[in-house]
Order: structure tokens, then C-alpha cells, then sequence
């Protein structure tokens, strides 16, 4: 499996990443939109030191997944119950 060294840096901290060679991409735009988000946060908000900022940032990014997950799981429950309401409603229509 082919892998490649990405180096970034996030609140003045350098890093490096092993990642597959198609993951590349989507770290570095995530790396940018932490960066963005960081700024966002220092411009409109009072701030001890960058933890704060990076926090901020945690929290936005995680509930925002979170909420997605929730309306991922919903959507598979509604599938779920339009399948069955059409498995009840053929049944129905062979008995009538």
C-alpha cells in the first residue's frame, strides 16, 4: 500500500502525516478550513492562546458531524419505514 509524508502546520505547529496517496488532498483542505475557522474565531471572539481557538474549532467541526450522523441515521430510519409501508400496502392490495 502506497503512502506519502504530508507536513502542515496548524495554531504555529508544524506536523507530519503518513496518508494514502488519495487522502492527500482532503488533509490539506482540512488543514485550510482549521486555519479559516481559527481566524474566524480570533476575529469575533475573545481568546486566551490558540488551545482556545483550536477548541472552538473542535467543537464546531465535531457537533457538526454529529448532527450529520443524526440526519444520516433518521434518513435510513424513514427509508426504512417507506420500505415497509410498501411491503404492508402490496399485501393489503393482494388481500383486497
Amino acid at each position: 500500500m502506497e503512502q506519502t509524508t504530508i507536513q502542515f502546520t496548524i495554531a504555529d505547529r508544524s506536523y507530519r502525516l503518513v496518508v494514502k496517496p488519495e487522502e492527500k488532498d482532503t488533509f490539506e483542505e482540512a488543514v485550510r478550513h482549521i486555519a479559516s475557522q481559527m481566524k474566524r474565531y480570533a476575529e469575533n471572539f475573545a481568546f486566551q492562546d490558540k488551545q482556545d481557538l483550536l477548541a472552538m474549532v473542535a467543537l464546531q467541526y465535531v457537533s457538526e458531524s454529529l448532527m450529520l450522523k443524526k440526519a444520516e441515521k433518521q434518513q435510513q430510519v424513514e427509508n426504512s419505514l417507506a420500505e415497509k409501508l410498501l411491503i404492508i400496502e402490496e399485501a393489503l392490495d393482494e388481500v383486497l
